[in-house]
């Protein structure tokens, strides 16, 4: 009998302990830091979510949504760094080669052909980012030259001046905290959007 006392007594704190659990961890902890989310950085909180130019959710400023075929961007666009995963929201990987891997070399080399031929430069003037993945694969920032050196191709699809362009990418250039604690850089997806709601591209 005493045996069963102590079974139900530790059986009773048992579920006592896991009551309060779910209480305090289930529920009052996820709350609150929603809550807390809400207040200080709902923008954050929600996603980080950009919307189009008649205000309606688009994408979300941490991911760069790349309008491709097979791997190929649309040249009316701003373009986002390569991608190991080609810049699939549902993944994210690197390409996991070291930097004395073959490999690794001439998919850079490739890509420097690419952006050359695609921007109208010497290989030369082609930016590392331009042509090197990053971690995720679904990066949306680029850096201001690498932004600089798509203006005139982007500009010529939208009908728009280079000048006009130009400043989208400025408004869309991190500065601040942001860039001290980095380095300035260029939102694609933001950028992309601006442009959408600047100009219509050629037919």
């Amino acid at each position: 009998m005493n045996a069963l006392t102590g079974y139900l007594r530790q059986s009773g704190t048992a579920i006592r302990f896991l009551f309060l659990a779910t209480l305090v961890l289930g529920l009052a902890y996820p709350a609150a830091v929603f809550g807390i989310g809400q207040l200080i950085a709902p923008y954050q909180a929600n996603g980080s979510i950009l919307r189009d130019s008649a205000g309606a959710p688009a994408a979300s400023a941490l991911m760069a949504q790349v309008k491709n075929d097979g791997g190929t961007q649309d040249p009316a666009w701003f373009h986002a760094r390569p991608s190991a995963v080609g810049w699939d929201p549902a993944s994210s990987s690197a390409s996991n080669l070291g930097p004395n891997d073959p490999k690794l070399t001439d998919a850079v080399n490739a890509n420097r052909g690419a952006v050359a031929g695609a921007e109208g430069v010497q290989p030369s003037d082609v930016p590392a980012d331009a042509v090197t993945a990053s971690a995720s694969g679904l990066d949306p920032g680029i850096s201001p030259a690498y932004a600089r050196l798509q203006v005139p191709r982007v500009a010529a699809a939208h009908q728009l001046a280079p000048d006009v362009v130009q400043a989208l990418v400025d408004k869309n250039t991190s500065s601040g905290l942001e860039a001290f604690l980095g380095q300035p850089t260029v939102n694609v997806t933001a950028l992309n959007l601006d442009v959408a709601a600047a100009g219509s591209p050629r037919s």
